[in-house]
């Protein structure tokens, strides 16, 4: 068994984060044996810190989102890559902003970074998590399998819309093999994408110094692309990095077709609960200890933020577990799609449904406020995404822009479709519409309010 190591001494870069555009200077550190890896924000009152480990993931829309408490750090994930692909088992990260730079999209800086500050073993051994069953989950287009292996092993497909530029690559991992053929791959996102993630504030540094672009069958780049299958092996870059948030090496091959880091954090949180079933079944022969309310509630709460993330489909039963509304007020049916600040929810209007008794005999026809109603309800699944937000129930406050456009009957399906526009302490507000067979059928700006749920 090999030892852990850390860093020989310290190395600096400056830049700018990637979905921030924030400058930043970041400084990585050498830590104690056991320490792992941690951020520590030292623009902030205490220069608090957050562990990089998967009980802090709060976000994985495009990129990787530590949170605790109120401090949080995006874009993690080619930072960490270059610890775990290099060896380096315990290192302190200091940031002076909440992103570190994104330098040229890859982690080759990063990997400078620790070359300069060298790396050395340490006295206490490492333990690594070598896979006992297989694992596998899908999400969407996503599949994903984990099979035994005697170290890190991953094969991964990536391809875009319409299969375009389909890639295929397989890699034992090392430092060697992830210095020479994953460390320089890029990021990369396609032309028809940018529009809508720099509305929904992210990519406010990108460019093509620290990205490449696809456009049609066209790759938009400042230089040669660094390697033929350079985006595939970029989807295994984020891989490593996303799974290094198990806080241990893991033996592993690791089967991906179209990944996300949604998904490579859920299996990073499936390996680690499959290592701890050993001693979850050990506690089974003891006496079980008493439950108190709080326990319950906890429990409670953190299985609903594990139901609210992006990739999830929700059903009704998994709604309510969500949403305090009940029939005859409930409004949604189905969530098909939760993608960062974006969720699309499903109604199936009944001719049981109790209001059509009075609106109206004879020419029943869905009330317009149960639509604005239908809205604030999906927006308020969105907003459980927040870990914090867990728990709290969302009060419908106020709509403008009110326009109804043709009446919903019985039979239809209400399709709710809701852009979250802010969320700033208590106060969420959306831009939703409602469709019918892809016509819009009502749209509103809501504002909500999120209040503590009460016994």
């Amino acid at each position: 068994m090999l030892n852990q190591q850390t860093l020989a001494g310290q190395a600096s870069f400056s830049g700018i984060g990637l979905h921030s555009g924030n400058k930043v200077k970041m400084t990585f550190l050498p830590a104690p044996p056991n320490h792992g890896i941690r951020f520590r924000r030292v623009d902030l009152d205490g220069q608090p810190e957050v562990d990089a480990s998967v009980d802090n993931i709060s976000e994985t829309n495009r990129s990787t989102t530590l949170s605790k408490g109120n401090v949080k750090l995006h874009t993690v994930e080619h930072v960490l890559a270059a610890f775990s692909g290099f060896g380096v088992d315990n290192a302190v990260v200091e940031l002076d902003a909440n992103e570190p730079p994104i330098a040229d999209g890859s982690s080759d800086q990063f990997c400078q970074m620790i070359e300069e500050a060298g790396v050395v073993a340490q006295d206490e051994q490492r333990e690594v998590y070598l896979l006992e069953a297989p694992i596998e989950l899908q999400s969407g287009e996503t599949h994903m399998m984990a099979f035994p292996h005697d170290r890190l092993k991953i094969t991964c497909t990536s391809a875009g819309e319409d299969g375009r530029f389909t890639q295929l690559h397989s890699i034992e991992l090392n430092p060697e093999s992830w210095r020479d053929d994953i460390s320089k791959a890029r990021t990369f996102c396609y032309y028809e994408e940018i529009e809508h993630l720099y509305k929904n504030g992210m990519i406010k540094g990108g460019s093509l110094e620290n990205a490449v672009v696809i456009r049609d069958d066209a790759v938009l780049t400042n230089e040669p692309l660094r390697y033929g299958n350079e985006f595939v092996r970029h989807k295994i870059l984020d891989i490593i990095g996303d799974l290094a948030l198990m806080g241990r090496p893991v033996g592993a091959h690791i089967i991906a077709v179209r990944p996300s880091h949604t998904a490579n954090c859920e299996m990073a949180r499936r390996i680690l609960s499959q290592k701890r079933k050993p001693k979850e079944a050990a506690e089974t022969f003891a006496p079980p200890p008493e439950i108190g309310r709080s326990t319950k509630v906890a429990v409670e709460e953190k299985a609903r933020e594990l139901i609210v993330q992006d990739g999830a489909i929700l059903d009704v039963i998994q709604i309510m577990k969500v949403l305090p509304h009940r029939f005859p007020f409930l409004m949604v049916d189905r969530v098909t799609l939760i993608e960062g600040s974006h969720i699309v929810a499903q109604k199936n209007i009944s001719i049981n449904e109790p209001y059509f008794e009075g609106h109206f005999p004879n020419h029943p026809i869905m009330p317009g406020v149960l639509q604005l109603e239908a809205i604030a309800q999906v927006a308020g699944i969105l907003m459980l995404k927040k870990a914090e937000n867990i728990g709290k129930l969302a009060y419908f406050m106020a709509a403008e822009n009110v326009k109804w456009r043709k009446p919903v009957l019985p039979g239809d399906v209400l399709t709710i479709d809701v852009e979250l526009t802010k969320s700033r302490g208590k106060i969420g507000k959306a831009i939703g519409k409602c469709l019918v067979d892809g016509e819009e059928v009502s749209e509103a700006l809501v504002t909500f309010m999120l209040v503590d749920a009460k016994d």
